[in-house]
């Protein structure tokens, strides 16, 4: 069972991507800010990290951060933007996501992208 880490501050997203990822068949943690979501890395080493870029305590940015510094294993990176975050996506890429979606997104796109990072490491 792939786990994937989930990190997001708005509750209805993070209930709604939750569920549907649940019933996907994956284990999911769920962090509400950037700092408990990089607390969460080591421990739990997901297959993929699902993080907004806009979080308390430390950015979405940081996140993929320290996410990237992980060396023993490739841990693919997923960033959740709002439309206008152009500067942030492309930061994002240069410290190294794997991929973006932007908000709102639909949830059967959402599932398409996680699935095709999970082949870049199988």
């Amino acid at each position: 069972m792939h786990t994937i880490l989930l990190i997001e501050d708005d509750a209805l997203i993070q209930r709604a991507v939750e569920s549907k990822l649940k019933k996907e068949g994956y284990r999911i943690i769920c962090c509400s800010d950037g700092k408990s979501g990089i607390e969460r890395l080591l421990p739990d080493m997901p297959d993929v990290v699902l993080t907004d870029i806009m979080l308390p305590y430390a950015s979405g940015l940081e996140v993929v951060s320290a996410v990237k510094a992980i060396k023993n294993k490739d841990i693919r990176v997923i960033v959740f933007s709002t439309l206008g975050q152009e500067q942030n996506i492309s930061e994002a890429f240069d410290l190294g996501a794997d991929d973006y979606i932007t908000k709102p997104f639909s949830m059967a796109e959402l599932t398409i992208r996680i699935k095709k990072q999970l082949k870049q490491i199988a």
